[in-house]
């Protein structure tokens, strides 16, 4: 049997909202039309936790690099369970646990979408670690097995090692053989990297970093931060080196002279894990299926720093932007 199920009887809908680009004082819980009934190869699921990005957070300001169109709701990775199915759907997966991905949309109570934005949710994940697990384990995936051929052994230096794309870097980095160091901001966020297996840990400060210690020791380095840490991470680097650029956290990118990679045979690789899947999606299938096993063999769970319920998600965008956030911020339902 195929097809049927639906959302419960009675319930009123909400969603978070944001109609202009004005930051986190945007950001509106609203009343909403339910979602439509599930076409064929459609699943309707109710969302039982949403994990924070940083580009949710750029969004809301329009500075991140896809401006979806106004009115939109946030979050991008989450999970959920099965309420209703469409055609060509088998019933029995109603029920079913799923990671939900997309590129905004999920702080929804419930949403319909295609099955190629779902996969189950690897059972060794609790509901709030697997509704911050895909982003920043993928992004770890694609940078370090893909575009960073980081091999066992190989010295990997964490830059945000404390945050929660930092930490799937550090766990990723040692589930490749790595031996690898974290630098973070704050002892909290130090004891967290070292928890995620880091093998060393190092203070930075973002207004005046200082990373002479590693100079010319570190064979890849893993950077979402940017700004007044780039030079010094690139010198980090030895002969050979792999900087990856993932983000700018830390504020306006850096601006990197070419002759300072060209004694060490430096590359620099940026890395947008997303648009990679989007661009190939094979490629992007075969990623998912690696991280997915990781979380399965316990190696790739994600370190939650902060859980604030559907309500209180702004919460979680202010803990974000003013850099209290050590770990994952996961906004839970229910």
């Amino acid at each position: 049997m195929e097809g049927g199920g639906g959302p419960p009887e009675g319930m009123g809908m909400r969603a978070w909202r944001v109609r202009e680009l004005s930051g986190i004082g945007a950001l509106r819980l609203e009343e909403v039309a339910e979602p439509p009934a599930p076409a064929a190869l459609e699943a309707t699921i109710a969302m039982r936790g949403v994990g924070l990005n940083y580009p949710d957070l750029l969004m809301l300001e329009g500075r991140y690099q896809y401006r979806p169109p106004l009115p939109f709701t946030p979050g991008m990775e989450g999970v959920g369970h099965v309420v209703a199915v469409g055609e060509g759907v088998a019933a029995d997966l109603l029920g079913a646990r799923m990671l939900v991905g997309g590129r905004t949309g999920l702080m929804a109570e419930r949403l319909t979408l295609r099955l190629e934005s779902l996969r189950p949710a690897p059972e060794t994940l609790t509901d709030v670690e697997a509704a911050g697990f895909t982003t920043g384990a993928l992004t770890a995936w694609v940078a370090l097995a893909e575009r960073g051929r980081l091999r066992p052994g190989e010295h990997l230096l964490v830059l945000g090692g404390g945050g929660g794309m930092g930490l799937a870097a550090v766990r990723l980095g040692k589930a490749l053989g790595a031996r690898v160091t974290a630098a973070a901001s704050s002892a909290e966020k130090r004891a967290l990297a070292r928890r995620a297996g880091a093998d060393a840990v190092i203070a930075v400060d973002r207004a005046a970093p200082d990373l002479a210690a590693l100079e010319g020791l570190v064979d890849v380095v893993f950077d979402p931060i940017g700004a007044r840490l780039a030079e010094p991470a690139l010198a980090t680097l030895r002969w050979g080196g792999r900087y990856l650029v993932i983000g700018f956290v830390g504020g306006p990118p850096a601006r990197i002279a070419f002759n300072r990679l060209l004694p060490k045979g430096v590359e620099v690789v940026g890395v947008r894990a997303g648009e990679a899947g989007r661009q190939d999606p094979a490629a992007g299938r075969r990623h998912l299926a690696a991280i997915d096993r990781l979380a399965e063999a316990g190696k790739l769970a994600p370190l939650v720093g902060l859980e604030v319920p559907f309500a209180a998600a702004p919460e979680a965008f202010r803990a974000m932007a003013e850099g209290r956030l050590a770990g994952k911020a996961v906004i839970r339902f229910g």
